[in-house]
């Protein structure tokens, strides 16, 4: 559809539409529009998501390594999310083009994406969602997390939902239990494993039902060409125990970040200020 072109006048007026996301004072000139059929909303039964989603992107203007919403609107047809646009992708394109990442771009988005779960976490937001197709690449290269739809806003009441997609659930939502922030953590140790090797831990080709099981009993094989450091990390991460799970503090100071991403100490230092 020619959607923007037919409808810029829509885009033009919605500057001063009441309801919306607070339009800040250095606006960009390009944005990217996230538009929703409301047909396609009702039927799906999909109106949860989007107003979680954007609740949570208004929780969340304006912090590192989240994509920020400027404004919503919205017409007869559809919703419409004006969103930053990151145009480099999504960090799902890499690795499929490269099979995975190189070690210092692993570690370059592994410290990210912990220091955006973080700033996320500290806001009361918990993603549930957190795999490469909902990580997208701004135009300096750094990571933007997208995509809430499935995420919560009181980290402190534990949810019991099956949400997210299964390769990167951990065991306690596979079994059905009670789950909290730790469930980022998890991802977070998919997501470093699925950055050297190009594909999930837990994958199994013959079905989602031994996935299941692979990821309720933490089934793990490293591969051999994986460093010590990078081990350490991911089995640190991919605990059973959502308790015993290494905290963000402790994933920026790892061994295996500080080695290879210069701005690391830097992170890893706002937590001794903060803390």
């Amino acid at each position: 559809r020619q959607v923007l072109v037919a409808r810029a006048t829509a885009l033009n007026a919605a500057a001063g539409q009441a309801g919306s996301v607070p339009v800040s004072d250095h606006m960009p000139k390009a944005y990217a529009v996230k538009i929703l059929d409301k047909v396609h909303i009702l039927k799906e039964k999909k109106q949860k998501y989007v107003r979680v989603e954007k609740e949570a992107l208004s929780l969340l203007v304006n912090t590192p390594g989240v994509v920020t919403l400027y404004h919503t609107f919205q017409d007869r047809e559809s919703l419409y999310f004006v969103l930053e646009l990151a145009p480099n992708c999504e960090l799902l394109h890499y690795v499929q083009k490269y099979g995975s990442l190189d070690l210092d771009s692993a570690t370059f988005y592994g410290a990210q994406l912990a220091d955006a779960i973080d700033r996320i976490h500290r806001a009361g937001v918990v993603h549930r969602d957190i795999k490469p197709e909902n990580l997208l690449v701004g135009i300096r290269g750094e990571v933007k997390i997208a995509d809430f739809g499935w995420s919560v806003h009181a980290p402190g009441n534990r949810r019991a939902t099956l949400c997210g997609t299964l390769d990167y659930l951990p065991p306690e939502m596979v079994e059905g239990k009670p789950h909290g922030g730790a469930v980022d953590l998890w991802a977070m140790g998919v997501l470093t494993y699925e950055f050297l090797e190009g594909v999930p831990p837990f994958e199994e080709l013959s079905g989602a039902s031994m996935t299941y099981k692979r990821i309720a009993a933490v089934d793990l094989h490293m591969p051999e060409h994986f460093s010590p450091d990078a081990k350490d990390l991911i089995r640190s991460l991919l605990r059973y125990n959502p308790a015993d799970r290494l905290p963000l503090s402790k994933v920026l100071r790892h061994p295996w970040i500080m080695r290879h991403d210069p701005q690391a100490s830097v992170r890893a230092g706002r937590y001794v200020r903060a803390n």
